[in-house]
């Protein structure tokens, strides 16, 4: 029988004049199939390497500077953190820049970079897709959008995006950063689309009917377009085949339907690495299906995930885990 472990270990252990930090650890690994084995390092648990979070979302590795960016979408921040000094706050304001006051969830959520290396943020808030308008290691809350429309309708609050090799984007855009949701008298866009972005600017619907599109993420290859559906009535990953500026052939690539309840979070974000595994979010941790499809195993978290990133060398994942970001080794 599985049960949640959570072991909190020395805060650092000093040698020399250098301070090399451990941290707690959450958590217990399922496994499902034998190719886990092959991914995970034997015995490896999430390290806890960051908290006092509202809600995390959209981490991001920067290799340049071996820094981790991840949002907070209530706080309308974006924090970094590095083993040398932690978690300190990187941008502020991240999604929502207007003077007037609101509630909801206005930070900045999925964040990538374009093919120079700017900082592409999914701003709630604002309710665009937005570059940041600085270098990387100078933030600031400068913004130029990239889409924040369609057929002159505002999108309803973009939530996660990825960039293709021709350096066109894919979003999704569920109501999550409305005031009211689904309720809201500012939603304009009657369904929750996913989107693609020209480079020369042109937004294309890919599909409408997904109740609340997610994470997304195209496969290796760019051939396969995954999006996950965070609606607890339809809590799937579904697949599409890219066919140049449309998807075709919709289906589901897993479901979650019948999960226990019980289990914090839903199908959300979501990485691939270059061996064609997945690391997706869903109930009760993250979810990892093999290069095949089969589902290998599951991190059990008893907080609800978000999203994850992989590190340059895909050596390491890290996970936004509501009010904590975590850290896994995993086996390369």
């Amino acid at each position: 029988m599985h049960k949640f472990i959570f072991v909190l270990l020395a805060a650092a252990l000093v040698t020399g004049c250098k301070q090399s930090l451990t941290y707690p650890v959450t958590g217990n690994i399922e496994k499902l199939d034998t190719s886990l084995d092959s991914i995970l390092t034997a015995g490896a648990l999430p390290e806890i390497i960051a908290d006092s979070l509202d809600w995390s979302e959209g981490p991001l590795w920067i290799e340049s500077t071996k820094t981790l960016l991840f949002s907070d979408v209530p706080q309308n921040t974006i924090y970094q953190w590095n083993e040398q000094e932690g978690k300190r706050i990187y941008l502020k304001p991240s999604g929502y820049t207007d003077t007037v006051k609101r509630g909801g969830e206005t930070g900045s959520n999925g964040l990538t970079l374009d093919q120079k290396g700017r900082l592409i943020l999914c701003q709630c808030g604002n309710r665009q897709l937005a570059s940041m308008n600085a270098p990387l290691d100078h933030p600031k809350a400068d913004f130029t959008s990239v889409a924040s429309a369609y057929l002159g309708k505002k999108f309803n609050s973009p939530n996660d995006v990825i960039v293709n090799s021709a350096g066109e984007y894919f979003f999704t855009d569920p109501p999550y950063g409305l005031e009211k949701n689904m309720d809201d008298p500012k939603k304009e866009i009657p369904y929750q689309g996913v989107y693609k972005v020209k480079k020369d600017g042109t937004v294309i619907l890919l599909t409408d009917t997904i109740t609340r599109p997610n994470g997304i993420l195209l496969l290796p290859g760019e051939k396969k377009l995954l999006i996950a559906n965070s609606d607890p009535g339809k809590p799937n990953w579904y697949v599409f085949d890219i066919n140049g500026d449309s998807i075709r052939n919709g289906r589901i690539f897993y479901s979650c339907t019948g999960y226990d309840p019980k289990l914090k979070g839903l199908p959300d974000g979501m990485k691939a690495d270059k061996a064609g595994n997945i690391y997706a979010t869903g109930p009760g941790g993250l979810w990892i299906f093999n290069s095949k499809g089969v589902l290998a195993g599951k991190i059990r978290l008893p907080e609800a995930t978000s999203n994850c990133a992989l590190s340059a060398d895909e050596k390491i994942l890290y996970i936004t885990n509501d009010m904590y970001v975590l850290r896994l080794r995993l086996k390369k």
